[in-house]
């Protein structure tokens, strides 16, 4: 399962996980049905007729299906079991998302602005506030729903850009630095997405990345190599074990916001790069502009790697602050 800043849990009937009943289909009258369709209210021939979706994620894949609900049990803070009833989609046709599609999941777990999200919908019941975080680890991690853990102090916080039309968590304008210095790139607004495996970059922003950092290991004993991961990689003198091995011939990115007091979201080598199973290190930015976004920013999960990422819709604030993911879930 993974996380994405859409407004839909879909699951994928095809993998046995989840087979809906008729009575568990969604009406296309039914309020739900408008909220995940918005602004394109769907054409119903018949009250009774089922609520179909189709929906675009931040990297530009696709996925159509039914929305159906059913019971969700969740453990509260306090020890009770809730048992609130939320909607979700059911997908039957995903289509190829980004240049480098994600390994094959279950499905996609939506937390999204509009009324259809699996937050919203908790916060209408009354059961949490609208806020949500993540904590995504090298091979664990965590969500909540609801403020009880979201930290008192530590957090770094910007403004969601808001636009009405714009169901994703974006921020901006920000400004981007390189080894602490910056690079001439301003005013770049960016959309958390957690759904996107890698980070997506417009074409400029994109080729300034990219030329800093091979003018940054002009001297070094890194050299181009072509790898089936990644279109961007290098090899060094021997095989990289982790990025351990690696990091230290890089230097971190920053996204300075500049309508937040200059707070900045800090990108080091580990959030930006992959060691691969031949050895090489590889770019886990990738030109957006071939993946068809044209100009739109995309920060995906290797960027957000080692970060508790809080979104407070209450507030309008996205937070962040590093974290060790890989542990128990706890006060942090």
């Amino acid at each position: 399962m993974m996380i994405n800043a859409f407004d839909l849990l879909d699951l994928q009937p095809r993998d046995q996980l989840y087979n809906p009943s008729k009575k568990n289909f969604v009406d296309c009258k039914d309020p739900i049905c408008l909220a995940v369709n918005s602004p394109n209210p769907p054409q119903c021939k018949n009250p009774n007729e089922k609520c179909c979706f189709q929906v675009q994620y931040a990297d530009h894949g696709s996925v159509l299906g039914f929305i159906v609900s059913d019971t969700f049990p969740l453990r509260l803070v306090n020890g009770t079991l809730s048992k609130p009833h939320l909607a979700f989609g059911c997908g039957h046709r995903l289509q190829n998302r980004g240049l480098h599609p994600p390994t094959p999941t279950a499905g996609v777990l939506g937390l999204g602005k509009s009324k259809a999200s699996i937050s919203s919908q908790l916060s209408s019941m009354g059961v949490t506030k609208n806020v949500f975080g993540h904590c995504l680890g090298d091979n664990r991690g965590f969500l909540f729903f609801g403020a009880d853990f979201v930290p008192k102090s530590g957090m770094t916080w910007t403004r969601m850009l808001q636009s009405s039309s714009d169901k994703h968590y974006s921020s901006g304008p920000a400004e981007l630095l390189f080894g602490g210095k910056p690079t001439g790139i301003k005013g770049v607004n960016v959309i958390f997405d957690t759904g996107s495996t890698y980070t997506y970059l417009n074409l400029k922003v994109y080729e300034t990345v990219l030329n800093l950092i091979r003018k940054d290991l002009s001297g070094k004993q890194l050299h181009d190599v072509k790898d089936k991961a990644l279109p961007i990689c290098w090899k060094g003198t021997k095989p990289f074990k982790s990025m351990r091995d690696a990091r230290n011939y890089f230097s971190t990115f920053a996204l300075s916001f500049t309508g937040s007091s200059n707070v900045q979201l800090q990108l080091p080598p580990e959030n930006y790069l992959i060691v691969t199973e031949q050895g090489n290190v590889c770019l886990g930015i990738l030109n957006g502009a071939e993946a068809g976004l044209g100009t739109t920013n995309v920060i995906g999960d290797i960027s957000l790697q080692g970060k508790l990422v809080i979104y407070d819709n209450e507030n309008q604030m996205i937070g962040w602050a590093n974290a060790d993911c890989n542990r128990k879930f706890g006060a942090f």
